[in-house]
């Protein structure tokens, strides 16, 4: 696995929309889920939504029917975005871009399968009342 870039954070109104994208190279000979969590100071990070080689996507509560996960992954290095609509305060936080090699999502599972080995270096969403 290689590094992880982040985009697309920033300052928005409540209702507003925004568009995180990340890149990682991942090898195109192996399973893998992408995904991004969400950390506000104090707190522990939390899973936002995931995506695996096969689309498979899952979401947290919170976002779901708000928010799409896609990737393009005909090409190295994989990208993947976080469409984020009708947002709200809450959805404010670090936005860490997470990968996991060998991984098949599974919705039903407490973690979904997902169990990240690389992380980015995050990019901030601040959304005003």
């Amino acid at each position: 696995q290689g590094q992880l870039e982040e985009s697309g954070g920033g300052s928005v109104q409540q209702g507003g929309s925004l568009r995180l994208s990340c890149v990682a190279s991942i090898s195109d000979r192996r399973d893998y889920c992408m995904g991004w969590y969400r950390q506000v100071p104090g707190n522990e990070r939390q899973a936002v939504a995931i995506i695996d080689r096969n689309g498979r996507t899952c979401y947290a509560d919170s976002v779901k029917g708000r928010s799409t996960i896609s990737q393009d992954n005909t090409k190295t290095p994989v990208a993947m975005y976080l469409q984020m609509n009708s947002l709200k305060p809450d959805d404010s936080g670090t936005y860490y871009c997470a990968t996991d090699v060998d991984c098949a999502a599974n919705c039903g599972r407490w973690n979904w399968n997902f169990s990240p080995s690389d992380w980015g270096q995050g990019t901030q969403v601040i959304v005003s009342p």
